[in-house]
């Protein structure tokens, strides 16, 4: 049995290999057998083989289908033949303008990836696959998703960026198994007030909408570690955020914060703060509680002044604050790279 999936799309765990070069080596290994289909001179769909359940010499079946770049207006027909088997499908890149009920027939499907379509909608069918772990919609113009996406409960990672996604429905926070959600580029100008049943969440991007506040609830996502909010429109610092302890990454640049606050400090293991491109005219002291700081963007504000407090983030290895309105550095950031430099 072939060790590894031969496919187009080449993900880290995979590795790509032509079809004459997977033909040579099993030549080599003549107790190895690869089925592949040959559609036309342009596509080829390869597939990972798996043994046949019930062992009694049936032919191998087929999991994995890529037809990335492939020009297709329509999922393909030859798809639906292994609908029991599917684990997989790739449809990367294509014209494709809606999804056909039969594919969702395929319940085993663990990977639906069908970024870079025509795709103005998400079928309420979608609910029959209760296996689906994985879902890419990103780059296509649907509006929404159906309340009943709330029956895919393996599902934990959703990309849906760059679509004119305005809400999502109460049955979203259904998601419990949900770790990454990537909603960047969209209309969203709110969140469901129980968006915080997401506990699982580790990655939040929501860059480029138009949040201008955050539900209270979401002070319960105590595995949060990456937030993007970048390019939204708050003009203050949400006040849920300084108790999403496990914080390590927040990007708010590009909105309308006028005040960097202290309660900013709480946030201990925070590493990468993006402040640039903002308004904020004031930045607390407090902001030395964010003591494991590495990286701290102060970029185009409207900064007179730095707090003494900033010389206390003895972790901190990157403060731009070019493009502001500065005439002096605080004598504390100077104490702190001799001492660094003796250090080192």
């Amino acid at each position: 049995m072939m060790e590894n999936l031969i496919r187009g799309r080449n993900p880290p765990q995979y590795q790509r290999s032509p079809c004459k070069e997977v033909r040579a080596a099993l030549r080599k290994r003549p107790e190895e057998e690869l089925q592949c289909l040959e559609m036309t001179t342009k596509r080829k769909i390869i597939g990972r083989l798996v043994p046949c359940r019930c062992f009694r010499g049936e032919e191998e079946i087929i999991s994995v289908l890529d037809y990335s770049h492939c020009s297709l207006q329509q999922v393909p027909k030859e798809v639906f033949n292994f609908e029991r088997t599917l684990e997989e499908l790739y449809l990367d890149a294509n014209q494709i303008e809606e999804l056909p009920k039969q594919l969702f027939n395929c319940q085993a499907l663990r990977k639906l990836s069908i970024p870079d379509n025509d795709l103005s909608n998400l079928p309420t069918t979608i609910a029959s696959l209760v296996n689906l772990k994985e879902l890419d919609i990103s780059k296509n113009g649907v509006q929404e998703f159906p309340e009943n996406i709330k029956c895919c409960k393996c599902l934990t990672i959703i990309e849906a960026s760059v679509n004119p996604i305005s809400k999502l429905p109460d049955g979203f926070t259904q998601l419990l198994n949900l770790t990454q959600l990537y909603l960047n580029d969209a209309f969203l100008e709110f969140l469901p007030a129980n968006f915080g049943r997401l506990v699982k969440l580790r990655i939040l991007e929501l860059r480029e909408n138009h949040l201008k506040t955050l539900p209270k609830s979401m002070h319960k996502l105590a595995q949060l570690e990456r937030l993007d909010l970048g390019n939204n429109e708050f003009s203050e610092l949400p006040e849920v955020l300084d108790q999403i302890q496990n914080l390590r990454e927040l990007w708010m640049d590009n909105n309308a914060l006028q005040v960097l606050p202290g309660s900013i400090g709480k946030l201990k293991m925070l590493v990468y703060l993006d402040m640039s491109k903002n308004r904020i005219e004031t930045v607390d002291m407090e902001i030395s509680g964010c003591e494991a700081l590495e990286d701290l963007l102060l970029s185009s504000n409207m900064l007179q002044q730095l707090p003494d407090s900033i010389g206390l983030l003895k972790k901190l290895t990157t403060l731009k604050v070019d493009d502001n309105q500065l005439t002096i550095l605080p004598n504390t950031i100077g104490k702190f790279i001799s001492e660094y430099c003796t250090e080192t």
